[in-house]
C-alpha cells in the first residue's frame, strides 16, 4: 500500500512538517506538472523528488554531475531501507549491465542516480525506454544553460528523455540561478508550461561580511577569535590551504586542510574529523563542501574570492543551515583583484594550445584515431603535464573547453570502494571449491564477510579482507584478480583518481574548433561575472544582502540591517530613509563644484547639523566625497 506524502515525511525522515516550498513542489510533480524548484543550499531539494517518488509505483530517474553526492544519498536512501542504484563513469561495464537490469526488472528498485553524460550511452539508452521511471529529477539544473555559471554540454541531452520516457513529468533543481538562466533551464528541458517554485534569496541569518586588508592572516585570526563554533574557509591554491592550516596551527586554532591532491583516505579522515567536531576548522579549496551535510556550519570564510556572485552565493550558504546567526565573510586586498583578472585571462588558453594538449591527451591513453568512445580513464592531472611539459593551469582549462564542445568530459575524484560479484550460482561455486582447493578458504571467508554477493555488486575492503585471512593486501588483490580471470566473479578494483570520458572516439586534433558561444561568449560571460563580484566586495554603501538578492532578480529587496554595509551606516543613528534624503540633498551640490564643510551646513541649514555632519563623514569614510588640495568637499565620480 501506497503511503501519504505525510506519512512518507514521518517514516523515513522523521519531520512533521514540511520546510518551506517543499510541499508545493511536491504536490505540483504528483500532479504530473514539469516543475522548477529554485532553493536555497541546504533547502531540502531532495526530498522534493523523493518522496513523490516512493508516492507512485515505478522509479525516480535523478540525474547529477556530482558523484560523491550520488553515492551519499544512495547510501542513506538504502540505509532507511530504500532500493537505490546509481551509474557512474568509475564503474566497470558489467557493474552498469546489472545495475540497469535491475532497474529494469526488479519493481523494488525506486531510485536511480545516473550522471548526465551516461545518458547518450547505448547501454543506457536501450534499457531506459523499459524501466517504469516516475519522475525524472535533474539536480544542478543550471548547468543546462548557457547563462550559468557551470554550463555543462551533457546537460542538453536531457531533454532527448522526453521521447523515450514521455509520461514522467520533470523536477529541475537549482540553489542558483539569474531570471535568464531559470528560462533557459525551462526551455532546454522543454517544459510543457512555465512552472517556477522559487524561494528568497535572502538568508535572515547570514551576517555578511568583507574586509579589505593587506595583512589577511592576521585579519583572517582575528574574525576567528571573534565568532565562535565551526567552520570552513575557502583559499584559491592548494599551497595556500597548507599556509593558512600552519598559521592557524602555530595560533592554537583546532584546524585542518583540505585539497583534492591529498590521497583520498586522508580527505576522509579530515573530512569526517571536522563534521563531528574534532577539528573546528577546515581549510579548503573549494573541491570541498559540495553535499556536505553539516548543519551547524558557524561561519564560512573566503580568504580568496570566488570568480563569480553565484558561486560565492552557494559556498557562503552552507553556514547557518541550522537558523542560526552564522557570518560569511570575504577578506581582500587589491592585489587579489589582479590576481583575478589575471587567472581569467589565462583561464581561455589559445586553439593551439587546445590541440596541443587534446594530442597529448590521445598519447597518454595510447588511443588511436577513432578509438576511445565511451570509455573512461584514470587521470592525474600533475603527472600528465609534468610528462608532456605542460602548465596544469592550462592543462585544465583546455580540458574544460574540450567538454564544452563534447569532445570529453572530465569528472572529479572521488572515493568508490573496491566491489564483487559472484558470476556463478551457488551450485557450480561449490563444485569450484572442490575442484579449486587453493581458493577454497579464500572464498569461504569472503562468504562469511559479506552478504548478497551472488544478487549485487557488493562493496568490499581488501585491507580487512587481508586481516582476516593472515595475508598481505597485495596478495588478497591478486587472489580477486585470478578469481575474475576464472570467471568465477567479476571483481571491480576501487577508485580515487578524476577520470577523462571520450564522448566521441579521437580525433584529429586539426578537426578540433571553438565555437563563439563555447568560447568567445563565455569569456564575455566571465568577465561580467567577475565585475558583480568585485562590484559587491568593493561597496560600501549598500547592503549587502540586497545586492546579493538584486543580482537574481529580485525586486525591492529589504535592507537586512545587520551586514558590515548594514551596521556601518546603523552607527550613524539616522533611519534609512532620512539618511538617504539627505544624501539626496547633499550630493547634487558636491556634484556641481566643490564646497567647504561650512558652506554645505549652511546650504543644508534646516536639518539637524549633527546628522548632517555623521552623514558627511560616512560618505568620506566610504570614498563617496573626497577632499580637495583646497580643503574642500567634493562628490567622487
Amino acid at each position: 500500500m501506497l503511503l501519504s506524502k505525510e506519512q512518507i515525511l514521518i517514516k523515513y525522515w522523521g519531520f512533521n512538517t514540511f520546510r518551506p516550498l517543499q510541499e508545493e513542489v511536491i504536490n505540483s510533480i504528483i500532479k504530473g506538472n514539469d516543475t522548477l524548484a529554485l532553493m536555497p543550499t541546504g533547502g531540502g531539494k531532495s526530498v522534493c523528488f523523493q518522496i513523490p517518488a516512493l508516492m507512485k509505483e515505478g522509479l525516480c530517474l535523478v540525474i547529477t554531475p556530482l558523484i560523491s553526492l550520488m553515492k551519499d544519498q544512495v547510501d542513506f536512501l538504502k540505509s532507511k531501507g530504500i532500493k537505490a542504484l546509481y551509474v557512474n563513469s568509475y564503474m566497470h561495464r558489467k557493474e552498469i549491465d546489472y545495475t540497469l537490469d535491475e532497474c529494469v526488472f526488479n519493481k523494488d528498485v525506486k531510485f536511480l542516480y545516473i550522471a548526465p553524460e551516461r545518458l547518450t550511452t547505448e547501454i543506457f539508452r536501450i534499457r531506459v525506454s523499459n524501466m517504469n521511471i516516475n519522475l525524472i529529477a535533474v539536480d544542478e539544473a543550471h548547468c543546462i544553460s548557457h547563462w550559468g555559471y557551470d554550463f555543462r554540454p551533457s546537460y542538453l541531452k536531457i531533454a532527448e528523455l522526453r521521447d523515450l520516457v514521455p509520461r514522467a513529468p520533470i523536477l529541475a533543481l537549482t540553489a542558483t540561478a539569474t531570471p535568464d538562466v531559470l528560462k533557459d533551464i525551462m526551455s532546454n528541458l522543454k517544459f510543457k508550461h512555465e512552472n517556477i517554485f522559487k524561494t528568497s534569496f535572502e538568508r535572515k541569518n547570514l551576517v555578511y561580511q568583507v574586509y579589505k586588508t593587506e595583512d589577511k592572516l592576521k585579519r583572517l585570526l582575528n574574525v576567528l577569535n571573534e565568532i565562535k563554533g565551526s567552520g570552513i574557509i575557502y583559499a584559491r591554491t592548494r599551497k595556500s590551504t597548507k599556509e593558512i592550516f600552519e598559521y592557524l596551527l602555530k595560533n592554537k586554532i583546532a584546524v585542518d586542510y583540505y585539497h583534492a591532491g591529498l590521497d583520498i583516505k586522508v580527505r576522509n579522515r579530515i573530512q569526517s574529523d571536522w563534521m563531528h567536531g574534532k577539528k573546528r576548522v577546515i581549510v579548503a579549496t573549494n573541491a570541498f563542501g559540495m553535499g556536505i551535510n553539516k548543519s551547524n556550519v558557524s561561519f564560512v570564510i573566503h580568504y580568496d574570492f570566488p570568480d563569480s556572485i553565484e558561486a560565492y552565493y552557494q559556498e557562503a550558504g552552507r553556514a547557518g543551515r541550522d537558523g542560526n546567526i552564522s557570518y560569511p565573510v570575504i577578506l581582500y586586498n587589491d592585489n587579489d583583484i589582479a590576481v583575478s583578472k589575471f587567472i581569467l585571462e589565462s583561464g581561455f588558453p589559445t586553439l593551439d594550445e587546445i590541440r596541443n594538449i587534446y594530442d597529448a591527451l590521445g598519447n597518454y591513453f595510447q588511443l588511436a584515431i577513432g578509438a576511445g568512445k565511451d570509455v573512461s580513464f584514470d587521470f592525474e592531472i600533475g603527472h600528465f603535464s609534468e610528462k608532456y611539459n605542460f602548465n596544469p593551469v592550462t592543462v585544465f582549462n583546455s580540458i574544460k573547453y574540450l567538454e564544452k564542445e563534447n569532445y570529453l568530459i572530465a569528472t572529479d575524484s572521488v572515493n568508490i570502494s573496491s566491489k564483487i560479484l559472484f558470476t556463478i550460482p551457488r551450485e557450480q561455486l561449490y563444485d569450484f571449491q572442490i575442484a579449486n582447493k587453493y581458493f577454497d578458504n579464500f572464498i569461504k571467508l569472503i562468504l562469511r564477510s559479506y552478504m548478497g554477493l551472488f544478487t549485487e555488486f557488493t562493496s568490499i575492503n581488501e585491507y580487512q579482507i587481508a586481516q582476516r585471512a593472515g595475508i598481505s593486501k597485495e596478495k588478497v588483490a591478486e587472489l580477486l584478480n585470478q578469481l575474475n580471470r576464472l570467471n568465477v566473479i567479476t571483481y571491480v578494483p576501487a577508485k580515487a583518481a578524476p577520470q577523462i570520458i571520450y564522448n566521441t572516439g579521437r580525433v584529429d586534433s586539426k578537426e578540433i574548433f571553438l565555437t563563439k558561444e563555447n568560447y568567445y561568449d563565455r569569456k564575455e560571460l566571465a568577465i561580467s561575472k567577475l565585475n558583480a563580484i568585485i562590484n559587491y566586495i568593493q561597496n560600501t554603501n549598500k547592503c549587502r544582502s540586497q545586492l546579493l538578492v538584486s543580482y537574481f532578480g529580485e525586486t525591492n529587496p529589504k535592507r537586512c540591517g545587520i551586514c558590515d554595509v548594514c551596521k556601518n551606516r546603523n552607527s550613524i543613528e539616522i533611519n534609512k530613509i532620512e539618511f538617504d534624503n539627505l544624501v539626496d540633498i547633499i550630493k547634487p551640490h558636491l556634484l556641481g563644484c566643490p564646497m567647504k564643510l561650512d558652506e554645505i551646513l549652511h546650504i543644508t541649514r534646516e536639518h539637524n547639523e549633527d546628522k548632517i555632519i555623521k552623514v558627511i563623514r560616512w560618505l568620506i569614510d566610504n570614498n563617496k566625497i573626497k577632499y580637495t588640495e583646497n580643503e574642500e568637499l567634493r562628490w567622487n565620480k
